[in-house]
């Protein structure tokens, strides 16, 4: 018999249909020769300290570092959980082939790998490697099954990631909270969630201590159009360039000419000044003395990555990264949208000629498609690449024309199709007009685009702008204008402060954590820097959830506030490999070489266990005898015992896969009521405090209603 497991019994089922398996049986599927079975997400676990030594049952500061010689799973404990593994531990230990079935990804390969090994199985191994969950993309991977061994690399980059976050996660917040905190309050740290929280107490400390300057605008207005002023740039605006230009030597250099670098009047620091330059041009005459029209093109949008996918449903809707992962989840399972945890926004080029089809298949976007169906598609170097696809291509609509979608769902699975159409529409083209005037040898310059062929831009043409798009509109058309025309004009000096950097959104703070704390424009550069970005596409939202849960920020409008507690917490941490985005990348590149082979797990996990013992004694060395305050507001829910003896790993949020159905406890402490209507989205459930809120229908309701949850609050 061949047994197939699959993560979750909904996938079990689409797999065991197209094989021909439809005897229902208890916790599996069985016909044709196969069993098709599945688990809840994570069945197994790391052990707990107390598990491996009795002497680490207690927290105490001279058990610390605690590195078991050899790392070992248990199940979780949980009643539906034991039981399905019994389950599959009896259809394994009687099988002739097992077929991995689990997420084609690191986490997926690691649920399956422990629940094997915890079974016993000792049959061979072979692994389905699907990208969607069509028939056909079902029946190719059966028919193209992999070697299990072929994805040692993947389990061992998973392995080495969650002894990583154990090792850190149970040594630094055991150590944290009974060096530094009080009140029987724990203080939780992590590999990612940490220099994740440095992030935002860094952003929120740079606004605090900002001072704004005072500067004045001299602008004027000449036949309806508005010119302002061209000026110099500061020393600090060179220097800023300068580094820039060191940290990514490879960026194409704008080609402009030498005088246009830096031309103009100084910038206008007190009224006086900018007064005497009004007095100075005011009843002189503006004369136009130059003007440049530039023909240029824009690609269409890339394709989108799970962490571009969160930020431009974060900036549209205000969803939550975790909700924008929940939606995506739906739609790929839903089998209308491709495997969603993927880092690369390109397609290998296998994927072209299925691509009419796809395009076919989307029945509601027909207005769009037509006119490019029929003919060859583009095919650009910007969206079919080999060397930037590894395991997973970018997400696109699998050709599945949707229905019965929510409207939360609706909205992503429209963002991922008008980007799919896009690229293979023509470049928008498109003119800048660029007239410089003189009043009194004073420089002024107006800026005009004018869209020449709209090409891609059509489609994405009634989509509703954002407000940081909205700021960034391009500039209008100018009238035309004659070299060496003049005539009187209006001059005007405003008024201007120097504005604080912007708090950190869930849109910013992703990209901050996929380029390591860069916050960059540039596609290229951005796609150099995400091989140190911090945390996986699939776990970034988890990560922003548990900071929340853990109370260390919270949320003001779209800004991540972080608490007085977060605040405090990061500034008694002096370990810079425990804060800094960066050194934390590097490790995140090593996980990803592990992935690769081109860098030894056991080189990863020394270094680890060493770094952990080194930042355990330069704690223990510090006698200064701080403390983190708790604000009552700001308190997670006190330590219990049943606590202090059952540890977590600090970057193990609680899984967001599905789980076998068990009652719910109420949160220990209840959060503060919940506001009205979709400004409640994305809050944790006041009920079980650990779902968040969604919108259904009718009512809105908690994230985890089908694990029992029964919050319900009527539209």
């Amino acid at each position: 018999m061949i047994v197939c497991i699959a993560e979750k019994p909904s996938v079990a089922r689409d797999i065991a249909e197209v094989l021909g398996a439809r005897n229902r049986k208890d916790g599996y599927i069985e016909g044709n020769g196969y069993q098709v079975t599945w688990t809840f997400g994570h069945l197994c676990t790391l052990k707990e300290p107390h598990e491996y030594t009795p002497a680490w049952k207690a927290w105490s500061l001279g058990s610390l570092p605690m590195i078991p010689p050899r790392f070992g799973i248990k199940l979780i404990n949980d009643t539906g959980i034991e039981k399905q593994f019994h389950i599959i531990e009896g259809l394994m230990q009687q099988a002739d082939l097992i077929i991995n079935c689990g997420d084609a990804g690191q986490e997926g390969e690691l649920i399956q790998r422990w629940v094997m090994q915890k079974a016993g199985a000792k049959c061979p191994v072979k692994r389905l490697w699907i990208s969607s969950l069509t028939e056909e993309a079902i029946r190719e991977g059966f028919a193209n099954l992999k070697d299990q061994s072929d994805f040692q690399p993947l389990y061992e980059a998973g392995l080495s990631r969650a002894i990583g976050d154990w090792t850190l996660g149970m040594n630094a917040t055991r150590l944290y909270t009974l060096k530094y905190g009080q009140n029987k309050q724990i203080l939780s740290i992590g590999r990612v969630q940490t220099p994740t929280l440095a992030l935002i107490v860094k952003r929120q400390q740079e606004i605090e201590h900002f001072v704004p300057k005072q500067y004045w605008e001299l602008k004027t207005i000449y036949r309806d159009t508005l010119f302002a002023a061209i000026v110099r740039k500061s020393d600090e605006e060179l220097a800023e360039e300068a580094e820039k230009e060191k940290e990514n030597p490879n960026a194409k250099k704008k080609t402009a000419a030498k005088e246009d670098t830096n031309r103009g009047i100084p910038p206008i620091t007190d009224e006086q000044t900018g007064r005497a330059l009004l007095e100075r041009i005011k009843d002189k005459p503006f004369t136009i003395t130059d003007i440049t029209s530039k023909k240029g093109s824009e690609a269409p949008p890339r394709l989108f990555d799970l962490t571009s996918l969160q930020v431009e449903c974060n900036k549209k809707f205000s969803y939550s990264a975790d909700m924008t992962l929940q939606l995506i989840q739906s739609l790929y399972e839903k089998k209308v949208a491709t495997y969603p945890r993927v880092d690369t926004t390109f397609l290998s080029d296998d994927i072209y000629p299925k691509c009419p089809k796809i395009l076919e298949g989307i029945r509601d976007y027909a207005a769009y498609t037509a006119p490019i169906l029929g003919k060859p598609l583009l095919k650009s170097k910007k969206v079919f690449d080999n060397s930037k696809v590894t395991d997973h291509h970018a997400i696109i609509p699998t050709g599945v024309n949707p229905q019965g979608l929510t409207d939360m769902e609706r909205r992503v699975f429209d963002l991922i199709a008008r980007r799919f159409i896009a690229v293979f529409y023509p470049d928008c083209k498109f003119s800048t007009t660029t007239v410089t005037g003189v009043a009194e040898e004073i420089e002024f310059k107006a800026t005009g685009k004018q869209i020449l062929d709209a090409g891609w831009r059509i489609i994405f043409a009634k989509e509703p702008q954002s407000d940081e798009n909205k700021e960034n509109e391009e500039e209008s058309v100018l009238p035309a204008f004659t070299k060496g025309e003049s005539g009187p004009h209006q001059p005007q000096l405003n008024e201007k402060w120097t504005q604080p950097p912007r708090p950190y959104t869930e849109a910013t703070l992703l990209r901050a954590m996929e380029t390591a704390g860069k916050l960059v424009d540039n596609d290229e550069l951005r796609d150099a820097l995400k091989e140190n970005g911090i945390g996986r596409p699939s776990t970034r939202a988890a990560i922003i959830e548990t900071l929340f849960k853990r109370h260390y920020i919270r949320k003001e409008r779209k800004n991540l506030i972080a608490t007085p507690t977060g605040v405090e917490l990061i500034q008694l941490i002096h370990e810079e490999l425990l804060k800094s985005a960066e050194l934390t990348g590097i490790w995140e590149k090593k996980l990803r070489e592990i992935e690769r082979r081109s860098y030894d797990a056991g080189t990863f996990l020394a270094e680890l266990k060493q770094m952990v013992t080194d930042i355990v004694y330069s704690v223990l060395r510090d006698n200064t005898n701080r403390r983190v305050t708790v604000a009552p507001e700001d308190a997670a829910a006190p330590v219990k015992k049943a606590a202090r003896r059952k540890d977590a790993s600090a970057d193990k949020p609680a899984p967001t896969k599905p789980r076998a159905p068990r009652k719910r406890k109420v949160a220990d402490t209840p959060p503060p009521p919940l506001p009205e209507g979709d400004a409640m989205l994305g809050r944790a459930c006041p009920v079980c405090g650990k779902g968040i809120i969604i919108k259904g229908k009718t009512a809105y309701g908690c994230s985890e209603w089908k694990n029992g949850c029964t919050f319900r609050k009527p539209f």
